[in-house]
């Protein structure tokens, strides 16, 4: 059966490790977005952080849309209406805030268009999130997070072996009450239970009147899993990493000898 949707993640599969969109990759996603192929881009970043890469592809119109924030949004590219959102509250804010102190690692916050940071000596990998999304990085003390913040994700972000010592001390209640995922070996996710980048290709594409095994999905990292999993065909990286690779149909090529555009030759 013939592919209809390809799901893309954007750090580490579309783009290279220059974060360049390279004319091969570029060209092989638009030509199939003219055979009629959905292709959507599906990423821990905001909205705000992928505008660049659609303008770019030409993914613009109303029959494209995006998976942002790790599946906690699902947008129309063009109206920016939202049709799926699994979002985080003040409550978990704190909660995790605590937690963050107690084991003693870095944490930021992050609505659909800025970056809040708690901690006076401010994470390189903080401003480094801000560079990558485009987001706006703000300084508040706990105490001045808006109640009424809409939270699409958080992320405990630190030196990734101290990282990786600091997560396996949370508790196990945690995992269970949330969506809990390593992006990057700097970064750590924190989700709503219901965001995951698999339950919201899962949502687009019966919206869309989509099967399972008409969708491909292309990524590198752990949070790619639950895409890849879903997907009829998934697809990891040359680079990505083993828990990634032992799940995939296929392995492709990595991200710098343009993979993504290898994959989509040889299966979609």
């Amino acid at each position: 059966m013939s592919i209809k949707l390809i799901a893309l993640d954007i750090d580490g599969t579309i783009l290279n490790d220059l974060h360049q969109l390279t004319d091969e990759v570029k060209k092989t996603l638009q030509e199939k977005r003219k055979e009629g192929v959905r292709i959507v881009l599906c990423t821990g970043r905001p909205m705000i952080g992928v505008q660049h890469l659609l303008d770019e592809l030409g993914f613009t119109t109303e029959d494209d849309y995006a998976i942002t924030f790790n599946g906690a949004l699902v947008q129309n590219n063009a109206t920016k209406d939202v049709l799926v959102e699994h979002g985080l509250t003040i409550d978990d804010f704190y909660r995790f805030a605590f937690l963050s102190q107690k084991l003693g690692i870095h944490m930021h916050t992050e609505d659909k268009e800025t970056i809040y940071t708690f901690n006076r000596d401010l994470s390189p990998y903080t401003v480094y999130e801000s560079y990558l999304t485009k987001m706006n990085l703000s300084y508040r003390a706990i105490n001045e997070m808006p109640m009424t913040m809409a939270i699409s994700k958080m992320m405990f972000i630190d030196e990734p072996e101290r990282l990786k010592e600091a997560t396996k001390h949370i508790p196990k209640e945690y995992f269970e009450e949330y969506e809990l995922v390593h992006s990057m070996p700097y970064f750590f996710e924190i989700l709503n239970k219901k965001a995951t980048k698999g339950n919201a290709l899962k949502d687009l594409a019966e919206r869309l009147g989509i099967k399972q095994e008409e969708v491909m999905a292309i990524g590198d990292q752990m949070n790619d899993y639950s895409m890849i999993q879903y997907a009829g065909q998934g697809i990891a990286m040359g680079n990505a990493v083993d828990e990634i690779k032992s799940i995939a149909q296929h392995i492709t090529k990595t991200n710098n000898e343009h993979g993504v555009a290898y994959a989509i030759q040889q299966w979609a």
